[in-house]
Parts: C-alpha cells; structure tokens; sequence
C-alpha cells in the first residue's frame, strides 16, 4: 500500500504497517526531502523492516520510482486540494495503482471550519468522481471520514 503524501507526523502510515503482512509493504510517498527523513528516523527508531520511505514528485509522469502496478491500495489524504496538476497525479496514482486495486481519497470539507485550508482551496467530493473517473477508477462508495472531511473508494478498471 502507498501513502501519497504522506506528511512527517505520518499518522496513517504508521499504523497501516500493522495492517499489512510482514511480507507486505507500506511506502510512505512524499515530496518534501525532510518529511521523508522524519519518517525514516521513526522506521529506523521503531525498526520496521515492512516500511519504504520513498521521495516522489507524484504530480509528475513518472515521478513516483516503482513499476507500474505496484500497489494494491493508494491513499491519497488532505492532498488532493494541494494539488496544482491534479490530472498529472490522477495518472501517475492509475499507473502506481495494480488493475483491482484500490483507491481512498479523503480531503476536507468545502465549509468553514477551525481547522485545515482556505474554503476557497477545498474540492468538492464530485470533483474528485470525475477527475479519478476519467483516470481509470470507478467509484465504490463514500464514507464519512470524522467530523471535518468527506471519503472516497475507488477500484482500479484500467
């Protein structure tokens, strides 16, 4: 499984290399060189042999170095609103992204909150419908993901 973006607290990455099998792995994908040090001091320090920390620019063809298909679950949280080539990342997800496998985009609220980004740089979950729809996903179905953010579930067609 892959973490797009996965941040330097890396609250979900972490607990996701429980949930996959030793022979598993969790990558743990970011642009920012610091948040990709930070996570690797924490999987050295707690000597997660199933962890990759890996630097990737994913809003570029290519930018993420591993073989096509590679995961069977993507995660794209509280990024898809910083994205400025959302199609771009949308690709390289898809092409990242085994036929099958599964993809769960979870973004903020496009309403006033205490918390989290400008409304006015929030996207609407339909947004991400079509964008992940034109990009070989099909919609599963949405979730409730707290109090502040929407959820998606996609499957990788083509």
């Amino acid at each position: 499984m892959a973490d797009f973006g996965c941040g330097n607290v890396g609250h979900i990455i972490f607990p996701a290399t429980e949930l996959v099998a030793e022979e598993g792995g969790a990558y743990a994908i970011d642009i920012q060189k610091h948040v990709i040090s930070a996570i690797e001091s924490v999987r050295r320090q707690k000597g997660l042999a199933n962890l990759v920390s890996l630097w990737g620019d994913f809003e570029r063809p290519l930018g993420v170095r591993v073989p096509n298909q590679t995961f069977d679950l993507s995660l794209l949280v509280n990024n898809l609103y910083l994205a400025k080539k959302k199609e771009v990342m949308a690709e390289e997800i898809r092409r990242t992204t085994k036929l099958n496998g599964r993809l769960v985009v979870v973004d903020w609220l496009k309403e006033s909150l205490p918390l989290g980004p400008k409304i006015s740089e929030r996207v609407v979950p339909e947004e991400a419908m079509n964008l992940f729809e034109s990009h070989g996903f099909k919609f599963d179905h949405r979730f409730i993901a707290g109090p502040s953010h929407w959820g998606l579930v996609f499957l990788r067609t083509s």
